[in-house]
């Protein structure tokens, strides 16, 4: 077993007690925090890797190049060290340097973009190095490649599925790349057709919810379809802070401020909702790797 066998199979974690409604839905959360480097961006990493290996795209002496706001790139630097090949990221220089730790820990290089073009900046100028050099690079371009969102239909949907015993109802969750969103909720409405699919966005296109796009003012992802989303749920960057360090002290969950937005609008969002309704969203990485980021302080 290597560690990209690992991937997967986590658990899903009650959090109804957040909710303060009895009777009423029920709350829960996809623990992708326990994936083994840390978040759900290794599903999609393995899925986009190994079809570059399938297809010979990939093969010995090519460096896995891509854009990333980290997590992705933690992912493809693990498991690029696990199956011996060489990592090459782009990145805002902002991203949190608990990130870039990891990354170089892995054995992988990173180089930096202006933090003012987030990550639209770093994808441009990874896009624009790959089409110079397609002879020294694999470039799975996570935010076009259908391996992403199929990562998650064919694994994160179908254990959602399986672990709510077919009782959800609801599934929400905020996107970066929008692999999680598009796999989940196709998958799921596979299932059952009456299930509702609701896409967290920032209330603003200035945020600071790291990880989460807000899709009014970025580049859309190739693989977002808009008519996927039933509805959308917004959240401020303060609840999604707020909730962020509730979910420390009140469930002992360590999780960074993309979770914290995901469950932030999962609770306003079940509020509204029939008692009998199962709603689930997703936990999406660790909240060890934005230990210097200065919204733990608020933390009492």
């Amino acid at each position: 077993m290597r560690v990209p066998d690992l991937i997967g199979n986590t658990p899903l974690i009650g959090l109804t007690h957040f909710l303060d409604r009895v009777p009423g839905p029920r709350l829960f959360a996809k623990a992708e925090f326990v994936n083994p480097s840390g978040s759900v961006k290794d599903r999609a990493a393995r899925a986009m890797i190994m079809a570059g290996i399938q297809s010979g795209e990939l093969s010995s002496g090519r460096t896995i190049i891509d854009a990333t706001s980290g997590n992705t790139g933690i992912s493809y630097s693990m498991i690029g060290a696990s199956l011996g090949f060489p990592v090459k990221l782009y990145m805002p220089s902002n991203t949190s340097l608990e990130r870039k730790k990891v990354i170089q820990i892995y054995g992988a290089s990173i180089v930096e973009t202006d933090p003012l073009e987030g990550s639209d900046g770093a994808f441009l100028t990874a896009r624009e190095e790959a089409n110079n050099r397609p002879d020294m690079y694999f470039y799975p371009d996570q935010y076009n490649n259908p391996e992403n969102p199929k990562a998650h239909f064919d694994t994160t949907g179908v254990e959602i599925w399986n672990q709510s015993r077919r009782q959800v109802t609801h599934f929400l969750t905020g996107a970066g790349t929008s692999g999680t969103f598009m796999g989940v909720s196709r998958r799921l409405k596979d299932f059952n057709p009456a299930i509702k699919t609701a896409l967290v966005q920032p209330n603003s296109p200035f945020h600071g919810i790291e990880g989460t796009k807000h899709m009014g003012s970025t580049i859309k992802p190739g693989i977002f379809d808009e008519s996927a989303v039933d509805e959308v749920v917004t959240v401020t960057t303060e609840e999604a802070y707020e909730m962020t360090r509730r979910l420390a002290r009140e469930a002992g969950i360590l999780v960074g401020v993309s979770s914290g937005a995901n469950v932030a609008a999962a609770v306003s969002y079940a509020r509204t909702l029939p008692e009998e309704s199962f709603v689930v969203t997703v936990l999406c990485d660790h909240g060890s790797r934005y230990l210097s980021d200065g919204f733990w302080e608020g933390t009492k």
